[in-house]
């Protein structure tokens, strides 16, 4: 991980499962969910700067310099770590926007473990972690790096085994605006925690999916044509939608009867981060 321009992984996320179980004073909600990352994400590549300049090479449509997760990852850890250096940062994104994949916090994640080692800090993982919390309570999982139950509002994680699986993902063509579904007076705020481990898909379930179909009928309808070839349903805040398989195959043979109006990906199940041994336990 020491080559300056090398291209980094910043995999996609599944929520196999996510309950809501309280609200925080704050107003924050209290999560139980399963975080799994699958082969399908974007990926970064970082090119030094000696003048500590930190700065994108390309335009990302719809996302403000002031709101690219990747930017404030990199100045965020170059306040915290007293660099003066900077980098270069080039995004090629797959992973859609308001999609419920983890985009931007897989790539805020993949700057920091990255920058890490780059600028020779060499920060341990649980202080990564506590960095990783300041831009989202999705960020921290992905320095984590391993299958996860989450608790608290997604950031207190524990390593959780799962079997080997393929995934069908949809992609529906919106962009869910989170806010607006955890304000939904209709949303489910004290749903009871299963016992994990172990996980049972047969037990899963995402409280956010009802809001998010009532209020986006894309989703509604990418779900209901996926529900005819089994168990599925909505990853995070949406707008993505996806079912489990055995095997690639079958995953392949539901993805090749896709209409043509829908836009699917199949993704193979990760034990681990691409990215999980370059950071110290």
């Amino acid at each position: 991980m020491s080559e300056s321009g090398r291209a980094y992984p910043a995999p996609a996320k599944l929520n196999l499962s996510l309950r809501v179980t309280g609200r925080r004073a704050d107003g924050y909600h209290l999560l139980q969910t399963v975080f799994r990352f699958i082969d399908f994400g974007d990926t970064l590549r970082f090119t030094m700067r000696a003048d500590g300049v930190i700065a994108r090479v390309n335009e990302l449509p719809g996302v403000a310099e002031a709101d690219d997760l990747t930017l404030r990852a990199a100045r965020l850890l170059q306040k915290a770590g007293a660099v003066r250096q900077g980098a270069d940062i080039t995004l090629e994104k797959r992973l859609p926007l308001g999609g419920g994949l983890g985009g931007g916090s897989s790539d805020a994640a993949t700057t920091l473990i990255v920058l890490n080692r780059l600028w020779g800090l060499d920060w341990p993982r649980a202080r990564l972690q506590e960095l990783a919390l300041e831009l989202g309570a999705d960020v921290p999982v992905f320095v984590f790096g391993e299958s996860a139950l989450g608790q608290g509002i997604g950031e207190k994680l524990t390593a959780l085994a799962l079997p080997p699986a393929w995934y069908l993902v949809l992609i529906p063509p919106v962009a869910v605006a989170t806010a607006r579904v955890f304000q939904d007076p209709d949303l489910i705020r004290d749903s009871i925690p299963t016992r994990i481990p172990p996980f049972s898909p047969a037990l899963a379930v995402n409280d956010l999916e009802p809001v998010v179909c009532r209020l986006y009928p894309a989703v509604a309808q990418h779900l209901d044509w996926l529900k005819q070839f089994g168990r599925a349903r909505m990853t995070g805040s949406g707008a993505c939608v996806f079912a489990e398989f055995s095997t690639e195959a079958e995953a392949r043979a539901i993805l090749g009867r896709l209409p043509a109006t829908m836009r699917g990906e199949v993704a193979a199940g990760l034990t681990c981060h691409p990215l999980r041994d370059a950071v110290g336990c």
